[in-house]
């Protein structure tokens, strides 16, 4: 059985990272997509586990060699997924967790309609705006951007199939593997595994007759 595509989305502050290492540590079977960006390094991170932090020269080789299964510009910075490493993944029947904005949440949906979508909403403007000033990680402007693109970010919320509010962390966390490990149930999703199972009882019916 393949494995699921899970796209996660909110604006910045939203919680998304703090929730989705959340269900790293105690879901079973799931993995997290490392997607590339231009934008700078900040304080605490590393290459390679929080991004691939490239060029700008070297996300555009990226683009026209196909290597991305989306990417977009936001906050005047690229990010980009792995087309590949999803594909792994997938194929090796785990599930996979995009961490995306809303931009290439909308262009997996176009390329992979059968996605799980969840979306992070943050309880208030107000909450969202002391998490970002709190986390003292951008400069005014770029902060003053954020917050600006916050509020046509949480108006495409309708476009996601789940909707998780993050106004308490361990509450949030729990609603998220709620929803990752019932996608695992969908009758659909486990086609497979129930045929096996219903051969063995026509096979059981054969032999009594």
């Amino acid at each position: 059985m393949k494995g699921n595509l899970i796209i996660i989305s909110s604006p910045s502050g939203g919680g998304k990272g703090t929730l989705i290492k959340g269900v790293l540590k105690t879901v079973a079977n799931i993995g997290y997509s490392v997607s590339y960006t231009t934008r700078a390094m900040r304080v605490g991170e590393t290459h390679g586990r929080d991004y691939f932090f490239v060029s700008r020269a070297e996300f555009e080789n990226l683009i026209e060699h196909g290597n991305f299964l989306e990417y977009a510009e936001v906050h005047e910075n690229f990010y980009g997924t792995s087309l590949n490493q999803v594909k792994t993944e997938i194929e090796a029947g785990r599930d996979i967790i995009l961490e995306i904005d809303v931009q290439g949440a909308a262009s997996v949906r176009e390329k992979i309609p059968e996605v799980v979508s969840i979306f992070i909403l943050p309880p208030s403007y107000e909450v969202l705006a002391a998490r970002l000033t709190a986390r003292a990680t951008e400069k005014r402007e770029d902060l003053s951007l954020r917050l600006s693109n916050s509020i046509d970010e949480v108006n495409r919320f309708s476009e996601f199939e789940y909707i998780v509010v993050n106004d308490e962390i361990k509450r949030a966390t729990l609603d998220l593997q709620i929803i990752i490990l019932a996608e695992r149930l969908k009758r659909i999703r486990q086609s497979r595994a129930i045929q096996g199972i219903l051969d063995s009882f026509d096979k059981m019916k054969k032999t009594k007759n």
